[in-house]
């Protein structure tokens, strides 16, 4: 399905949100990142004595980041779609809709109307919300991070204590990792009722002592961020 685009700099991009049966676009821009120049509080190695943390040594990044309990896979193809069981499910599913006559004439339709396609299928972290429907009307913006090789279990380490400061409003939709395509990627889904709104919850974050030092480690982990606006088709889970 097509989508509107909202461009704030860059090039356009057509996004998704959350879908198990059809695909449901949304509204995409872009915008750059800016980095902080806050510096280190003194207590940081204190703090993090109490913070769990995870042994990057110990077993893979997939299996030390993702959610044992869900067993869920994301596929982002300029939609979500969520794959419960895993890599069997998303197996079985494209399966099926090989032997799918119809769908096999909507792709050839389909591939007249492309220029470029990208998928990537996504893990979901172990700390951030689950994707559940919701009502609306919102506003969806997606974040990305493209990390540095070798980052990912300091960038979960330092997000399982960042993710708590962004919970009052209920804005934290869904927080996935890439394990199949452009690698080393991350995805923040978040909902806010309109721009201001998303304006001030992120202004709010500022001024709860300690997530101007997480933003300071973070940002050096990453070589390029993306942020995207999107509004949900009428067909989408999230409204």
């Amino acid at each position: 399905m097509a989508a509107r685009v909202v461009q704030a700099c860059g090039a356009a991009w057509a996004g998704g949100v959350l879908r198990r049966a059809a695909p449901c676009s949304l509204q995409p821009a872009l915008r750059r990142l800016t980095s902080s120049n806050n510096r280190p509080r003194e207590d940081s190695w204190l703090k993090s004595l109490f913070v769990r943390k995870v042994d990057p040594r110990k077993d893979a990044h997939s299996n030390l980041l993702a959610k044992k309990e869900t067993s869920s896979l994301y596929k982002l193809q300029f939609h979500l779609w969520r794959y419960e069981g895993g890599y069997p499910a998303l197996t079985e599913v494209m399966n099926k809709l090989r032997e799918n006559q119809e769908f096999v004439e909507f792709r050839k339709a389909r591939s007249n109307m492309l220029l470029s396609r990208k998928n990537q299928l996504l893990l979901e972290f172990s700390f951030w919300n689950e994707p559940i429907p919701r009502s609306g009307p919102n506003i969806y913006e997606l974040r990305s991070y493209q990390l540095r090789p070798g980052t990912m279990i300091e960038w979960g380490n330092y997000w399982a204590r960042a993710i708590r400061f962004r919970q009052d409003g209920n804005e934290a939709v869904g927080g996935f990792f890439s394990q199949i395509g452009q690698l080393y990627m991350v995805h923040h889904l978040w909902a806010y009722k309109d721009l201001q709104s998303r304006e001030d919850i992120r202004n709010a974050a500022w001024h709860k002592h300690g997530w101007e030092e997480l933003v300071y480690y973070t940002v050096p982990l990453i070589q390029e961020m993306e942020s995207r606006i999107m509004i949900p088709l009428k067909t989408s889970p999230l409204q």
